[in-house]
């Protein structure tokens, strides 16, 4: 057996078939194949649109009319409408990519995924791609209608920070998403239990819709280890006035833990998935039999 799960190649030339450049060319495919559905769908069923956008917006104009009705300052009207354009991608990293791997199995594609001679982590890269470039439509359209009904105002004091700041909460929260991914294979019918329990409490958690720094430092630090907290607290500084006064961390402190929880839910995800593969092709046990 090679390490892509095949038999050994029979003679030379088939043995350089598997060069670095066709195992790249072989991963960029898995990406491609498994973004493209996730694009594409969006104009597949137009109905889902609504669902997704619209009543989301619901829930953001219930918040906005909470602090309106308490005289609050008006940058917690911003912070409301940035939370809820947010909760579409930790939404999106939970139900189409901690839970992906999972109901893959359960309809009989996992299998096929083990056996291709590409990387589980191109598959899921391809899975997030997709998502993102459909979560993005979604966030995008409540920060449009949530500006414009609410009249909010924006300070941005650096277009370069913010754009830094969310690419890193991306990679982030998705590497995050391919770690839960391989565990919530393992755990198996748990893994719907899971994503249900974690989805509330992340909302309060990461401070959606009202500024962290109001939890105290211990509580706030511990809430950092999911990477939307300290996303949003560095975005909330960057495009509001009274973003640095009601800030948890400075920017640049908050940055350089993004930097270090990518790296380590990348790392994570790339060791779990590895340990899939072991169990997967030595043992049989992930298809066969509930783990």
């Amino acid at each position: 057996m090679n390490r892509y799960g095949s038999t050994t190649a029979t003679n030379p030339r088939e043995a350089a078939d598997w060069s670095t450049g066709r195992v790249i060319r072989a991963n960029l495919r898995a990406v491609f194949g498994r973004a493209y559905p996730r694009i594409i769908g969006l104009t597949r069923e137009p109905s889902w649109l609504f669902f997704e956008i619209f009543l989301p917006f619901l829930a953001v104009s219930a918040f906005v009319f909470v602090y309106r009705a308490l005289d609050a300052p008006e940058e917690f009207i911003g912070f409301v409408v940035l939370g809820g354009a947010m909760t579409a991608f930790w939404l999106n990293v939970m139900w189409l990519m901690a839970s992906q791997l999972y109901w893959e199995k359960e309809t009989g594609n996992l299998a096929l995924y083990i056996m291709a001679p590409n990387s589980l982590m191109a598959i899921l890269l391809g899975m997030a791609i997709g998502g993102l470039f459909a979560t993005s439509l979604r966030a995008a359209v409540i920060m449009i209608l949530g500006t414009w009904f609410f009249n909010i105002h924006f300070v941005v004091s650096s277009f370069v920070q913010l754009f830094a700041v969310f690419l890193l909460t991306m990679v982030a929260l998705y590497g995050l998403g391919m770690m839960f991914a391989s565990l919530f294979l393992l755990f198996g019918r748990e893994a719907w239990q899971i994503v249900m329990m974690l989805q509330e409490p992340v909302y309060f958690l990461s401070g959606f819709y009202f500024p962290v720094k109001s939890f105290g430092f211990v509580m706030a630090m511990a809430a950092s280890l999911v990477p939307l907290t300290l996303g949003m607290d560095a975005m909330r500084q960057l495009v509001f006035a009274s973003g640095p006064a009601l800030g948890f961390l400075s920017v640049p402190v908050e940055v350089a833990v993004l930097v270090t929880l990518s790296i380590a839910f990348l790392v994570a995800s790339k060791l779990w998935l590895d340990r899939i593969l072991q169990l997967a092709r030595h043992e049989g046990t992930l298809t066969d039999r509930r783990r």
